[in-house]
């Protein structure tokens, strides 16, 4: 291996060759279609294959189920017991990782065993005993397990934490600390988390031996084959913009974020009852609730999936054509993180975030941390989701003819002896039509920036009046007249509606201002004192 201040050098490794992995791996590499190493691979598996600690900050869907899997394959002795135990916060991320290193280890006589809570334990308890070489399993059913005495971590060689951040969020610091504790002190271990909050570090120290630190950067494969754009909605229509944009947009397979359960399981309700197929995934929902959920999402039984950001860790879905953020994300890494879901092995993908005007300096928050301005669109209109309804229902009749019409011809036939075929065509495609969903026809109206009513520490007796307070605003700001509202104007003090992201910048005009003295001015001539006192919009 070649280094150079540390650290691998990533563009050296521009293909799995480059690794010297076994033939056995090698063939699994192929048989899951992967070509070149994605950077994640590249950085973190030259330094797991020498047997050192790595501590890597990376997205979902950057390749990292790979990083740590190869490596712990090149080390596996079949029938060695217990080799590897990879810990994930939640059922559908072990689910995941326990396929593909499934399908990685395909030309190996090994075996990979899921441990997770929902699934019978008797049952696990009769694999256990079979020793798989790798175990991959949530915190909670893994310590109970250990509390049992049914799993034993003596013989584990390779430790791997997956979305450690996660897990400490979940609550899950003591159960993990249990864990380790339970594998040998001279293992190696590999730890991944999206964000680096301080005690996945204090954690990293306490358990990791001088670890290698790979670092990918947030923007990178995650959101590069992505679209994004956001929506400036107004806060009653929400739902209503939403489903307008799916009638434009057509997801073959879309995700809607929410920042509740609640409001996950309110939209969910709403989407259904206006004609969509939709399922929510949410926490309250018990573990067969889920599947089920899943199941009929990943099958296409359901073209909506409505979750919130825990619910939905660990999700490993390839068709996902749209990511919405209904609720805008409350952090860029969470942002990152949902639209990671889509635009990946490859694809492309959308990723669509509704924002009301008070949200727009959150939108700014995000752009700055991701590095990378985020498209305005506008809300299409009743009349383009009407054209997209009628270029889809000429999609679905090529598509029918593509696949050949039957005993139907002889019917088509003997209605063309009695009506105009253009006629007998338009009828036949109103039939259709009624067969799916209708169309969002509210009147969207235009998101109107919401208002603040500022305190501000100035009045009359520092030499200002309504106009001349507004000559200010519009001087050293965006602002027009129009968007200055009401000014109440007391001696030492004033109160001014402004726009809600408007805010800071009119607070930071009078912060500074020059007083005139306390000597009151004259009021503007054919105006009475009360007159000037108070502006209306």
């Amino acid at each position: 291996m070649i280094y150079r201040n540390g650290e691998i050098l990533m563009e050296e490794i521009k293909s799995f060759e480059d690794l010297s992995l076994s033939s056995a791996v090698m063939k699994g590499i192929s048989s899951l279609g992967f070509e070149t190493p994605m950077p994640i691979q590249a950085k973190a598996i030259p330094i797991a294959l020498e047997g050192k600690d790595i501590f890597g900050q990376a997205q979902t869907g950057t390749g990292k189920t790979a990083a740590f899997a190869i490596p712990i394959l090149e080390n596996i002795q079949p029938s060695g017991g217990i080799q590897s135990l990879i810990i994930c916060p939640t059922r559908e991320l072990a689910v995941q990782v326990s396929k593909e290193i499934t399908r990685l280890s395909s030309a190996m006589n090994i075996t990979v065993v899921p441990v997770y809570g929902g699934q019978s334990i008797a049952h696990q308890i009769r694999i256990l005993k079979k020793k798989p070489e790798v175990v991959v399993g949530t915190p909670g059913r893994l310590l109970d397990h250990l509390n049992r005495k049914t799993l034993k971590l003596n013989t584990t060689s390779i430790l791997v934490l997956d979305e450690a951040d996660e897990m400490l969020d979940m609550g899950f610091l003591e159960d993990i600390q249990k864990i380790i504790e339970a594998t040998p002190e001279d293992r190696q271990t590999m730890m991944f988390s999206a964000t680096l909050p301080k005690q996945v570090t204090t954690l990293a120290k306490k358990f990791m031996k001088d670890p290698a630190s790979v670092h990918i950067e947030k923007t990178g494969a995650t959101v590069s084959l992505t679209e994004q754009r956001y929506y400036e909605v107004n806060s009653r229509q929400k739902v209503e913009s939403l489903c307008r944009l799916l009638d434009v947009e057509y997801p073959e397979g879309g995700i809607i974020f929410c920042r509740t359960k609640q409001g996950t399981a309110d939209l969910a309700k709403e989407l259904l009852e206006r004609g969509y197929t939709v399922d929510a995934l949410h926490g309250d929902l018990s573990q067969r609730e889920r599947d089920i959920a899943m199941n009929r999402f990943r099958t296409g039984a359901s073209e909506l999936l409505v979750a919130t950001d825990v619910a939905a860790r660990g999700l490993d879905i390839s068709s996902v054509s749209h990511v919405i953020n209904f609720d805008i994300p409350q952090d860029p890494d969470t942002y990152v993180h949902r639209i990671g879901r889509t635009g990946r092995a490859g694809k492309e993908g959308t990723a669509i975030t509704l924002v009301t005007p008070r949200e727009i300096k959150q939108l700014r928050f995000i752009e700055n941390g991701i590095k990378k301005k985020i498209s305005r669109s506008d809300i299409p209109t009743l009349s383009d989701a009407v054209e997209v309804r009628k270029e889809q229902l000429i999609r679905n009749i090529e598509q029918t003819l593509s696949e050949g019409v039957g005993d139907y011809k002889d019917t088509a036939s003997r209605l063309l002896e009695d009506y105009d075929s253009i006629d007998l065509l338009s009828a036949a495609l109103k039939i259709v039509d009624k067969d799916g969903r209708d169309i969002e026809t509210a009147e969207i109206k235009s998101a109107k920036p919401e208002w603040i009513k500022l305190s501000i520490p100035v009045g009359r007796a520092h030499g200002l009046y309504p106009k001349k307070i507004v000559n200010e605003i519009t001087k050293k700001s965006n602002l027009t007249p129009a968007q200055v509202g009401d000014i109440e104007i007391y001696d030492k003090d004033c109160y001014v509606e402004v726009p809600v992201d408007a805010s800071d910048k009119v607070s930071s005009i009078f912060r500074n201002y020059k007083t005139k003295g306390s000597r009151r001015p004259k009021h503007p001539q054919g105006r009475s004192k009360k007159q000037s006192e108070r502006r209306h919009k």
